[in-house]
Parts: C-alpha cells; sequence; structure tokens
C-alpha cells in the first residue's frame, strides 16, 4: 500500500509540475504577444518609407509635422556599434582570464563578485557617473569643451555618441562576460589539452583552439548586448542628450563630419519614443508606437540571428 501511495503521489506531483510549467510558459508568450500585437495595431499605420527616412522636426509639439525616424534609428545603430566595440574586448578578456588563469582562487571570486555587483547597478546611475566622469576636461576628446580660460579647457560637455557608447559599454559589460565566460567553459577539455601536447603554449591553445570553437556563444552573447543597448533609454538621456537630429558640423552624413558626430549629440529610437509619447514633450501616439514597432522588429531580427548562431554551434560542434 506505501508502495502504491508514493507511485501515486509521484504521478500526482510529475502531473501538477508538467500543468505548472505549461501555464507559465502561456502567461510568458501571452505576455508577449499582447504586447507585440498593441504595438503593430497601433504603430503599423505610421509606418511608411517617408517615416523611415526622413529626419524628425526640431519641434516635437506639432503632432503633424512631426517628420520621420532616421537619424533616431542611425543614431540606434551608431551608439550600439559603439557601445558594442568598447565592451568586446574587454568582456572577452575577462572571461578568458576567469576560465583559463583565475580558476577559483581569489582573483576569480572578486572578479565573479565585482561582475555580479555591476550587472545590479540601475542604468540611471552608470548614466549620472558617465555624465560626471566625462564632463572633466581630461575627457574633452569624447565629447566637446563647454569651458574654457585662455585656451585651457576648464569643462566637457560630456554629452556624445562616444561617451554614451562608454557609459553602454559598462551597462552590458557583465552579461556579456557571462555568456562569453559560460560559452568558454563548454569548450572540450580535450582540445584544450590536445593542443598543450602538441606543444603550443597556453596562450596559442586559447588564441587559436578555445576562441574559436566557442565563436558561436561569444557571439550570441554580443548580439544580445547589442539588444540591452538598443532598448536603453536613462544612458541615453543623461550621457547622448536631447537633440533629436544629429549635431555638430553638417551636413554630418559626410566623412569629413563623421568623427565630429561622433563628438556631438543626437538620438535614438527610444528618445524618439520619450519625445514623441504623452509623457515626453510631444502628443503624438502614432509615430510613438511607429518607432516602438520598428526597434521591436530590429531586437527580434538581433535575438533571431542571435538563435540562428547558437544553433548552428549546436549542429556542428555538439557543446555549445
Amino acid at each position: 500500500m506505501k508502495c502504491l501511495r508514493k507511485i501515486k503521489n509521484r504521478r500526482i506531483a510529475s502531473i501538477v509540475g508538467y500543468a505548472s510549467s505549461w501555464i507559465s510558459m502561456a502567461m510568458v508568450a501571452c505576455v508577449c504577444l499582447l504586447i507585440l500585437l498593441v504595438v503593430f495595431i497601433n504603430g503599423k499605420s505610421a509606418i511608411s518609407i517617408p517615416f523611415l527616412i526622413e529626419e524628425p522636426s526640431a519641434s516635437v509639439m506639432d503632432p503633424e509635422a512631426m517628420g520621420g525616424i532616421s537619424t533616431p534609428l542611425i543614431g540606434t545603430m551608431i551608439l550600439t556599434a559603439v557601445g558594442t566595440a568598447a565592451a568586446f574586448p574587454i568582456s572577452l578578456s575577462t572571461a578568458v582570464f576567469m576560465v583559463y588563469y583565475a580558476k577559483k582562487g581569489l582573483a576569480g571570486a572578486s572578479i565573479g563578485l565585482a561582475t555580479d555587483i555591476l550587472a545590479g547597478i540601475p542604468t540611471i546611475v552608470i548614466g549620472l557617473f558617465a555624465l560626471a566622469v566625462f564632463t572633466d576636461p581630461a575627457f574633452t576628446f569624447l565629447s566637446t569643451p563647454v569651458q574654457n580660460d585662455g585656451g585651457v579647457v576648464l569643462k566637457a560637455y560630456g554629452k556624445s555618441f562616444l561617451s554614451a557608447g562608454a557609459a553602454m559599454a559598462a551597462m552590458i559589460l557583465p552579461f556579456v562576460a557571462k555568456a562569453m565566460y559560460e560559452a568558454l567553459s563548454r569548450t572540450p577539455q580535450s582540445h584544450f589539452d590536445g593542443s598543450l601536447a602538441l606543444g603550443a603554449t597556453k596562450w596559442q591553445t586559447i588564441r587559436k583552439v578555445s576562441i574559436p570553437a566557442a565563436r558561436g556563444g561569444i557571439v550570441t552573447g554580443m548580439i544580445l548586448g547589442m539588444g540591452r543597448i538598443m532598448g536603453d533609454t536613462a544612458i541615453v538621456w543623461l550621457a547622448l542628450g536631447g537633440s533629436l537630429r544629429m549635431t555638430g558640423r553638417q551636413p554630418w552624413h559626410r566623412p569629413e563630419n563623421w568623427i565630429d558626430a561622433l563628438r556631438n549629440t543626437g538620438s535614438t529610437l527610444t528618445s524618439y519614443i520619450y519625445y514623441t509619447s504623452p509623457v515626453g514633450e510631444g502628443n503624438n501616439l502614432e509615430a510613438a508606437f511607429g518607432a516602438s514597432l520598428v526597434l521591436i522588429c530590429v531586437i527580434i531580427a538581433l535575438n533571431a540571428a542571435a538563435a540562428l548562431i547558437g544553433s548552428i554551434g549546436d549542429s556542428k560542434k555538439g557543446w555549445q
């Protein structure tokens, strides 16, 4: 009797666990689909060729003359590229050190703790930190000087694509480093030992064997980090500025003006959404939902690329 009762209890627990998993999955899927549906219904009418290729108007107060999202869309891509380029070498170096050098010592524990703390810092705090640091005259090369005395810079503006990109790199660094750490940790130890047995040094093995073998996971981590950059608003507001159009020397798209454009302010899709929505300075929900739909499509494409790269790693390596 006791055995039958135990078997019955196990079956009930199994059914309850299975049902709970499906209910939780269905709830998450429904919330996601509801958000996508609301954004699509309210934003599809705003999507058009002019909306995608025209610049936004200088003012967001007139809903009839909002313009398009070309510069916010380009600004999103620029900021993502700058933040990704700054975060990639630091994240990869941190992951390599954690996997192959720190092991379980004090250094590894300290870096792990620091990474966890950095991951928990709110983005608005990172933005405030960036604004406080990058206004120092030593960082004038990242933005533009705003105070000088006889040619001596006393204060930098602190807001630019370069400044915001550095802050974004700090924001995504712990998440990307963790993803790279997991990818490197899953590389077969036999590959590493075999390379050492053939006479390669430890660094040569890491550079020629381990990193290429973990390429899928490394790229996936960077793509997910890019998605976080695209979706952030607090750092954009504090470290990039509030102008909807590109500032600096015009036309900004000429190659000779690219560096100056990076050192000046601009906008992203998230800041455009804020400005055009009622919570910001505008009152154009259609444009806000249209920009939201474009942003969601870009992020979905990035996540699809991450899934594709991960599946390629699975099918070819069997351990990614």
